[in-house]
């Protein structure tokens, strides 16, 4: 997820299901993604900081999940730091599910906008597995393609 605001707190909460939800209403921009979890554990993490107190979004244990991430906020502060209200809410929905190629349900904020138009190029990745060989890497191209308008 990408945030709005550069440094602060925002609202994130998930929901784990047995199969898949229907879509949460009163979202801005709401994005699905596949992803294989071989531990039985997929953690969402604060950027430089311990796991949130949040459950595994792997609920069946290991195997593939479909994640869908709704946001809304995100052009109320961007790029600053609010330092007493939270602006910003995101809802991860999880479940079990067959790889599917990455899905953009709704877009309708600046901000993510803002960030699809950025050449692939400016993104940073953090980890060395984007070779097409490996799901973390097909899964990276499938964003980077998803940046660019390329939903092919």
């Amino acid at each position: 997820m990408t945030t709005g605001i550069h440094t602060g707190h925002v609202q994130v909460t998930a929901e784990l299901h047995a199969q898949r939800p229907d879509v949460a209403a009163g979202w801005e921009e709401i994005a699905e993604i596949s992803g294989n979890s071989p531990s039985g554990e997929v953690l969402v993490t604060h950027w430089m900081d311990d796991p949130a107190d949040l459950p595994s979004l792997a609920s069946q244990g290991p195997g593939p999940y479909r994640l869908r991430v709704h946001a809304r906020g995100r052009d109320g502060a961007v790029d600053q730091t609010p330092l007493d209200d939270v602006v910003e809410s995101y809802l991860i929905q999880s479940w079990p599910a067959a790889h599917q190629d990455a899905l953009l349900v709704k877009a309708t904020d600046a901000y993510g906008a803002q960030v699809r138009a950025q050449s692939a190029d400016d993104t940073i990745v953090i980890d060395h597995e984007d070779s097409l060989d490996t799901q973390t890497g097909r899964e990276r191209d499938i964003l980077r393609r998803a940046e660019r308008g390329d939903y092919s």
